[in-house]
Order: C-alpha cells, then sequence, then structure tokens
C-alpha cells in the first residue's frame, strides 16, 4: 500500500464520552476515516501512525441527519468511524503533546 495514502486514511480521532469508555475498557480507539477506507489500510495506517500493533478493526458507516432550514429540507454529511482494538500492551495517548 502506498505510505501517502496510509497518512491519509485517518481523518481524526473521535475523543467522546463512548470512545473513552472504550477505550479505559476495551483497548478500543475511535477514529473518523475516510469513506472509501478499507478495513486493511485502516489497520496498517494505525500501525504506521502510532507504532502499536492492532488486533482487528471494526467500521460503522453513519448516515447524515435530514436537518429543516426554514422551508429547505437539507441533509448533514455522513462519516465513516473505526473501531480500532490494540494488542495487548499497545496503548495510544492522545493528551500527549
Amino acid at each position: 500500500m502506498n505510505k501517502d495514502r496510509l497518512m491519509q486514511v485517518l481523518v481524526s480521532p473521535v475523543i467522546s464520552e463512548k470512545s473513552t469508555l472504550a477505550a479505559d475498557a476495551n483497548r478500543q480507539f475511535v477514529f473518523q476515516v475516510l469513506p472509501d477506507a478499507t478495513k486493511p489500510e485502516i489497520r496498517k495506517a494505525v500501525e504506521l501512525m502510532f507504532d502499536v500493533k492492532v488486533e482487528n478493526v471494526r467500521v460503522v458507516n453513519i448516515q447524515g441527519k435530514k436537518k429543516r432550514f426554514g422551508t429547505i429540507m437539507g441533509r448533514r454529511n455522513g462519516v465513516r468511524k473505526a473501531y480500532v482494538r490494540l494488542a495487548e500492551g499497545s496503548d495510544i495517548d492522545f493528551g500527549a503533546a
């Protein structure tokens, strides 16, 4: 796989109450990824960028909500998220600068 492509696969980490609980309980970290990213690409991108060992990857496609703006119907953008479980002994610290 192309290293430039792997550097673009992960859009951002998702920091929320749910993702923090998943990280503490199951060593799972949540990332927003490109809409066309595959599981092997996500695995290699996380291993490349954070120097950790990935156990498995689960992907969720979230459809954008329909919203009304006055009389005009609109739609928010959809999001693709990846739940990445790390191997025993691996950890990612987003708080470290």
